[in-house]
């Protein structure tokens, strides 16, 4: 019969668990999909680009509100259990409160599993596979980039400005800067010009111009063109390519920090992976992030387990359930603004990793001793 109690419960809340990260996550990324949106209208890239890029950061939003959403879902269900009465079909069966309580710190433990799946394979993967859309990725949207009677340098090493766009799509009065070759600064001016796909390739026919080359000596050569094509496949966008660490599989990372604690004043290339010294801090951060922050979800399975200790016919059980909810809130706030602290000194980092297990602990002991003073 415990069993069935039990279960009762920890599916309770993890249907709850099921229902508000789906929503929140969709929230989140609908709010999210509508910034990104530059990667169209500025980047210019192409909808399919963006479409993907999105989709794949859907992992990265849920791990991220995972211990918020497993806090809420435990808070939520164990009030209304109690709200309801049903916490005392426990209590005329034979099940203690610290018996309860003990059930959902072990569901935790399987949430942390979940979170650090998460946050060690799957949201580096997704997030490295959605930037590797953008790195892939042509100008697709390249004609939609450029406006009249504006500078735009959205293309890396060009520099770009038309007078007027007729309604053909050509382009009167045109002005390239291309500083694509280090070595020369090419400055093109044309009367007429239009872009026109050929073998598959953009490229820019500019009628009745000059072009102006400047060397790094500040020499000056010029020649005049009736007709002439300018190549735009070798422009990409100035969206950053470089991969960041959060999108660096677990085990280059480990990898990295390895050979950094292991060797001095050396560098070496793990991949996509820039190993030096200066990266040791943000590794173990990172590092940090995916493996120990999840521990948080067992405290916060404990503290919102805390609404036990007060039947809803108390006196201040509102005001109890809020202060409940805040230290919760509170944990949630204090292990991202920890994060930000870690790598700096090991004595430092010794104390950030006890925080959680301590709390835990004397929360813990704290309630053990006043169920058994209830008793």
């Amino acid at each position: 019969m415990k069993k069935i109690i039990f279960n009762s419960l920890l599916k309770e809340i993890v249907f709850f668990f099921l229902i508000s990260s789906f929503a929140l996550t969709l929230i989140i990324w609908v709010i999210q999909a509508v910034n990104y949106l530059d990667i169209v209208t500025e980047d210019g890239h192409s909808f399919k680009v963006y479409f993907l890029f999105t989709i794949l950061s859907l992992p990265k939003i849920f791990s991220q509100s995972l211990p918020f959403v497993f806090f809420l879902s435990v808070f939520y269900i164990v009030s209304d259990f109690e709200e309801k009465n049903q916490l005392l079909i426990y209590w005329s069966h034979g099940v203690s409160k610290l018996q309860v309580i003990n059930k959902i710190i072990q569901l935790s433990i399987i949430f942390v599993l979940v979170q650090i799946f998460f946050s060690t394979i799957v949201v580096p993967f997704t997030q490295d596979k959605s930037r590797s859309f953008i790195r892939s990725s042509n100008l697709d949207f390249f004609p939609n980039l450029i406006k009249p009677k504006k500078f735009i340098d959205t293309v890396k090493d060009l520099t770009i400005f038309i007078e007027k766009k007729n309604d053909d799509n050509s382009y009167d009065n045109i002005l390239l800067k291309d500083e694509s070759n280090k070595n020369n600064t090419q400055i093109i001016i044309a009367e007429k010009g239009k872009i026109i796909l050929k073998d598959n390739k953009k490229i820019l026919i500019l009628d009745n111009g000059e072009i102006i080359r400047i060397n790094k000596n500040k020499k000056t050569t010029s020649f005049n063109f009736k007709t002439t094509q300018f190549d735009l496949e070798k422009y990409s966008s100035k969206t950053t390519k470089t991969p960041k660490i959060q999108e660096i599989a677990t085990i280059d990372l480990f990898k990295c920090f390895n050979f950094l604690i292991n060797t001095n004043n050396s560098s070496i290339i793990i991949k996509s992976l820039i190993c030096n010294s200066d990266s040791l801090k943000n590794i173990y951060q990172e590092l940090y992030k995916r493996i120990y922050v999840p521990i948080y979800i067992v405290l916060l399975s404990l503290i919102s387990s805390l609404i036990l200790l007060r039947s809803k016919n108390t006196q201040g059980y509102f005001v109890f359930k809020i202060k409940i909810f805040l230290t919760g809130i509170f944990f949630i706030i204090i292990s991202d603004i920890l994060l930000n602290f870690t790598g700096r000194k090991l004595t430092n980092d010794l104390v950030y990793i006890m925080i959680p297990i301590l709390s835990f602990f004397i929360i813990y002991q704290t309630l053990v001793f006043k169920l058994k003073i209830k008793q």
